[in-house]
């Protein structure tokens, strides 16, 4: 039996999922920014340096929903018993390190 926090839906806290969708909305925002230097034809160096720093808050997002998902689900599933759990862990990082 999956633990209540994962592998269909997960139930954040108002912090958490606040916290989450201020960054993606800061992303948004990034992406639509970079739209609009490739629309208004900017320099190609420019809009690197926005793509860097769109790509360097994509990474962060991952990092605290990764961290929230080990604090959470893994720690509950592997106090549960279900090791496969670590299985998943490990190719989710497999695939997120690629």
């Amino acid at each position: 039996m999956p633990c209540k926090h994962c592998h269909e839906t997960k139930e954040r806290t108002r912090t958490e999922h606040d916290k989450l969708i201020h960054r993606l909305n800061r992303i948004e925002g990034q992406i639509r920014g970079i739209r609009g230097m490739v629309e208004k034809d900017a320099y190609c160096i420019d809009i690197l340096v926005q793509v860097a720093a769109a790509n360097a808050a994509l990474n962060a997002f991952s990092k605290e929903l990764l961290g929230d998902h080990i604090r959470t689900c893994v720690k509950e599933d592997i106090a549960a018993g279900r090791e496969d759990t670590v299985e998943e862990l490990v190719a989710t990082l497999h695939k997120l390190m690629k």
